[in-house]
């Protein structure tokens, strides 16, 4: 039975790697299937309204993100009260994103998915800069050290975990010390290295609505 995950990213058209790592697999569904799911003939029909465009955009974004509706919307708040302050409002957003605790912890491949990975925060399973933090939204800078808690090394999910990371390439802007299963912040996410399949100038004009 095909998986709810990948009837998302086959509703919206785009692979957002919901599943981790394993939805590089050529038995991928949407790589198998690049259409909608649904009975032949029902499937939608030619391209969407600019607004359906927009809408789709948006629900891209917030599902890769594993935010909800009243987070994505903060953040859009947010970005936009910085227009004329910051450069790209898009790498801005991005880069607001990516700085999430939760989204570190994807990054560093110390979780699956960023779902795993907002799930672990929020049961105490990471120390930053020496503390505990269990909000996946915490926001991370340069120089933060983000830790797996020496007893939760333990857990099963952490087993295989050195040599799993062996075979990992972590972003340019992290650090990952394998052996004491440790990532530091040492830059700042771009857009172009993120690359999100998101066309993010749409989202800000629906919020712009």
């Amino acid at each position: 039975m095909q998986n709810e995950k990948c009837k998302i990213c086959r509703r919206l058209g785009v692979k957002l790697f919901l599943k981790g790592e394993r939805c590089l697999s050529p038995k991928c569904p949407i790589v198998k299937r690049p259409y909608p799911p649904g009975q032949k003939g029902k499937r939608r029909k030619g391209p969407p309204s600019e607004f359906g465009k927009e809408l789709r955009e948006k629900q891209k974004l917030k599902i890769l993100y594993n935010l909800d509706e009243k987070q994505l919307k903060n953040y859009m708040k947010k970005v936009l009260e910085r227009k004329g302050k910051v450069g790209d409002l898009s790498a801005f957003l991005i880069k607001i994103l990516e700085s999430r605790l939760d989204n570190v912890v994807f990054r560093l491949s110390f979780a699956h998915s960023r779902t795993q990975a907002k799930q672990l925060v929020s049961h105490n399973f990471f120390l930053v800069n020496g503390k505990p933090v269990n909000l996946p939204s915490y926001q991370l800078k340069k120089g933060d050290v983000i830790t797996i808690k020496p007893q939760k090394t333990k857990k099963a999910i952490f087993q295989n975990l050195k040599n799993l990371l062996k075979k990992y390439k972590t972003p340019s802007w992290l650090e990952l010390d394998i052996e004491k299963l440790e990532g530091k912040i040492v830059g700042e996410p771009k857009l172009e290295e993120v690359a999100p399949p998101v066309e993010i100038p749409a989202i800000f004009e629906y919020y712009s609505r």
